[in-house]
């Protein structure tokens, strides 16, 4: 195990190997440690990743980026961080019963979806099918004049229910757990949108030929494509143990190179505020790489 380095990166999704791939490339000795679950791996294909005319799917996008992180001298490390301390020379990560010191740390944690209830190996499965999705950014062109039905309720399930509505016009929002609890508002504008709004609870989730299927008050509903809107968890655990500010929502909160609060301690990707897309992650990862070079040389010149 390393024991000295210039940067650990915690996360090995989009943000944190472009920044691994910058770094390495600066000649700063880098350290990713990853345990292999960025929500990255679980898209199917990505059709609006640019440069990929024919899409690629997430794991091979990863693959990928990890041998070109390699190829300049990236240690990648398949495992969790138990713990990031400070020390008067920098920062102490834990991992596997190690210490690693390094000057500077990236956070590119990112979030985990919350799922609706569902069977795991069925849950991929579907994902994997198409049949479930949790980003209509990333691929509401692929449901285009579909049959889609929204798991979600309130400010979260009334906005994707309207977004999607620009992709077809049979869209149903199904409360996850029972009664709808929209306001007269929300309710009115989803009427005017030809939204169908149907009680919960949304359960029974699974395959059935080429739909998926859920079962609802209003009986058993099968659709080309469901969406759960019951938003996520940010990974920012880390970065608060060192004392980064973040949002209400727990994202983490930097400045426009994307330090956080903490000196020494940036973020990228998923885990900060902002537009949660592999585009959006990578230019995060890029800027993050080059304002922890530029810092690192300011306390002491780089010399090759």
């Amino acid at each position: 195990m390393i024991e000295r380095c210039d940067v650990v990166v915690v996360g090995g999704g989009p943000a944190g190997l472009t920044a691994a791939i910058y770094l390495s490339r600066f000649h700063l000795r880098t350290v990713v440690i990853d345990k292999g679950d960025s929500r990255a791996r679980l898209i199917p294909v990505s059709h609006n990743h640019a440069g990929y005319p024919e899409g690629i799917a997430g794991v091979e996008l990863l693959r990928r980026m990890r041998e070109q992180a390699g190829r300049y001298g990236t240690i990648l490390i398949g495992n969790e961080v138990d713990g990031i301390t400070q020390s008067p020379r920098g920062f102490v990560v834990k991992i596997l019963g190690h210490r690693i010191l390094a000057q500077a740390v990236l956070i590119a944690t990112g979030v985990v979806n919350n799922r609706p209830v569902m069977d795991g190996v069925a849950h991929d499965a579907a994902l994997a099918a198409g049949r479930l999705r949790y980003c209509p950014i990333c691929d509401g062109y692929e449901v285009t004049d579909k049959r889609i039905g929204i798991i979600g309720s309130r400010d979260r399930g009334t906005a994707e229910a309207l977004f999607l509505r620009s992709y077809s016009g049979d869209i149903t929002l199904v409360d996850p757990d029972g009664r709808h609890h929209l306001t007269p508002e929300q309710r009115a504008c989803l009427g005017s949108a030809g939204v169908v709004v149907v009680d919960g609870p949304a359960t029974g989730l699974a395959l059935a030929g080429s739909m998926i299927e859920m079962m609802t008050a209003a009986g058993l509903l099968r659709f080309d494509s469901i969406y759960p809107a019951l938003g996520s968890v940010v990974r920012s655990d880390l970065a608060r143990s060192l004392g980064a500010r973040v949002a209400d929502d727990g994202a983490i909160l930097v400045d426009e190179h994307q330090r956080t609060t903490v000196r020494g301690v940036y973020a990228a990707g998923d885990v900060v505020l902002g537009l949660d897309q592999i585009s959006n992650a990578m230019g995060e990862g890029g800027v993050a790489a080059t304002a922890i070079r530029n810092d690192l040389a300011e306390q002491a010149p780089l010399r090759r």
